[in-house]
């Protein structure tokens, strides 16, 4: 596999962020989870490999506060919604007008507000989130700035220990990762259900960390529920993740 090259573009506010793409064809845009990034979420397990495969464009950005693009450490470059803004930033920067919309937890989080904020995918999937996760987007607030303030302190083998560890394999920066929590927005039933467009719930058959998955496809207006093997974590290392979401758009 050919690395994708990493290309820049500037966040609502003109913050220098990153995104990869592979592949060619009709435009995906894949969000990623939190402390994660685009090389550990989409291309590590080949999910990007599986939809270029199906003759997608795949564009992977790396988050703010994430991977290779701008950790401020500043909470200004941190306001509601900021995630949402900058997606939608990149869809302006690249033009696209007909693409298809994936995220995972935090990205998936984020996909629904960037749809609530006027992105018009063609498809979504919306994958390892819940309705609890949506309708009350701090829920999981105070555990990750635990583990975010405390490292070190954690018992082997507990929650905070696992988090923490992932947040050291993907290199992620404690300062910047802990204003993301700050700028996140819940989501009301009346908004969701202006969600008019096809989505895709999809989640691991053990993920419960953000609730409902399908509840949550019960609160949008045109979305079905899969289950792949797997929990919150493990569901994005096997291969059934990204066949699901290929096979879903490529349909």
């Amino acid at each position: 596999m050919t690395e994708p090259t990493a290309h820049h573009f500037a966040g609502f506010d003109g913050a220098d962020l990153v995104w990869r793409e592979m592949g060619g064809g009709r435009a995906v845009l894949m969000l990623h989870g939190f402390f994660s990034d685009a090389q550990t979420n989409w291309i590590k397990y080949g999910h990007a490999d599986a939809l270029a495969a199906r003759g997608f464009r795949v564009i992977m950005p790396d988050l703010r506060a994430h991977g290779d693009s701008a950790k401020p450490h500043d909470v200004a470059g941190y306001p509601p919604d900021v995630l949402a803004r900058d997606g939608l930033a990149l869809v302006e920067r690249l033009g696209l007008t007909d693409y298809d919309l994936v995220g995972y937890s935090l990205g998936a989080r984020t996909a629904l507000r960037m749809m609530i904020m006027g992105a018009r995918p063609r498809r979504t999937v919306i994958s390892g989130m819940g309705y609890q996760g949506v309708i009350d987007a701090t829920r999981r607030g105070d555990f990750f700035r635990r583990v975010l303030t405390q490292i070190g302190s954690f018992e082997r083998g507990t929650p905070e220990w696992f988090a923490e560890a992932f947040l050291k394999t993907s290199g992620g920066d404690p300062k910047a990762l802990v204003h993301i929590l700050d700028t996140f927005v819940s989501s009301t039933d009346a908004e969701l259900a202006t969600l008019d467009r096809p989505v895709l719930v999809l989640c691991g058959e053990e993920d419960q960390d953000n609730g409902s998955a399908q509840q949550l496809a019960e609160a949008l207006p045109d979305a079905r529920y899969q289950a792949v093997p797997g929990n919150h974590m493990s569901a994005v290392a096997k291969a059934d993740l990204g066949e699901a979401i290929a096979a879903y758009l490529a349909a």
